[in-house]
């Protein structure tokens, strides 16, 4: 037999030509450190060894050690890594996971000798890809729209705009994620604890409805360069609708709101009515004065309730 009589390998089908069968659904996590390039180039190494250990001993720590060690078609992309797992675990990565990779992490950058700090941005995404054990397994559509939200802008700015010293993890949702994990109640995080944003990539033909979740949030989180002035102007209709007394059909989502400014106590809680919050850090969503209803709850551990009337300085 010569190397002409080898069968030859099987061509793609092209697509809508026939009907196959759907390949296995599978969740896919992908995370990316914060400002990767921005470090000197010896210690990207670093960087991307520690990136997976962090990984293990999150998954570890969660009681989801079954997660890491089943994990397929994994990959380092460097400055991150990404992985497929069964998607009935999902519920679970939402939470007790993320949390538990932003303590791991807080533990990380406070302990570390050097100079590097590794912050996350984290995506979770569910669909159908292939997974039979071939070199090329995880590739399409799914695969790519978790790294497309990655990169989004709403999920960049959530971590840029917080505090480098308390939020360690900014975490982003498909819809699809969102809709079978969160709204259908099998996690154990209320919808409230998400927020709606528009997902857009700059430079990218890139646009889905996706959901942030912040374990530990900090900074203002009502920002129209995070949310997008459509998500803001729709809540702050329904808070007026809500307040002139109409019936509201649909909750607006909560959102978060956390605010310090130089030398004052950490303001967490439930933010009844109106409030100005005015932001003095010196970072680069520094500088901003925002004013307005933020209507929401302030969830997580993050720091001292501030009791009694917050404005009695201006008298």
């Amino acid at each position: 037999m010569t190397e002409f009589d080898q069968p030859m390998p099987e061509a793609s089908a092209l697509p809508y030509s026939r009907s196959r069968h759907l390949p296995p659904y599978r969740g896919i996590v992908a995370v990316d450190a914060k400002d990767f390039t921005g470090y000197p180039a010896i210690e990207h190494g670093t960087i991307s060894a520690n990136v997976p250990q962090l990984l293990r001993l999150s998954f570890e720590r969660a009681g989801l050690g079954e997660v890491w060690k089943d994990r397929r078609f994994p990959n380092s992309t460097g400055d991150g890594y990404v992985f497929g797992f069964d998607p009935a675990w999902m519920p679970f990565l939402i939470h007790p996971w993320l949390n538990t990779l932003q303590e791991v992490l807080t533990e990380f950058n406070v302990h570390s000798v050097g100079t590097v700090r590794i912050r996350l941005r984290v995506s979770l995404n569910i669909g159908p890809l292939p997974d039979d054990g071939g070199e090329f397994d995880g590739n399409g559509t799914p695969r790519n729209d978790t790294h497309r939200l990655l990169d989004s802008r709403p999920v960049k700015a959530m971590l840029a705009a917080s505090n480098a010293s308390i939020t360690q993890v900014a975490a982003i949702l498909s819809d699809r994620c969102y809709q079978d994990a969160v709204a259908g109640g099998f996690t154990g995080r209320h919808p409230d604890h998400f927020i709606e944003v528009p997902a857009t990539v700059e430079g990218k033909r890139f646009d889905q409805r996706a959901w942030l979740y912040v374990p530990t949030p900090s900074g203002n989180l009502y920002d129209r360069r995070i949310l997008g002035d459509a998500v803001v102007e729709e809540q702050e209709g329904r808070a007026k609708r809500t307040a002139d007394g109409s019936t509201e059909q649909r909750r607006a989502p909560r959102t978060a709101v956390n605010q310090r400014g130089n030398g004052s106590n950490l303001n967490a809680g439930t933010v009844h009515g109106s409030q100005t919050v005015t932001n003095v850090r010196g970072d680069s969503y520094g500088g901003d004065r925002v004013e307005g209803h933020k209507v929401g709850t302030v969830n997580g551990n993050l720091g001292d309730i501030v009791h009694g009337d917050k404005n009695e300085h201006r008298r």
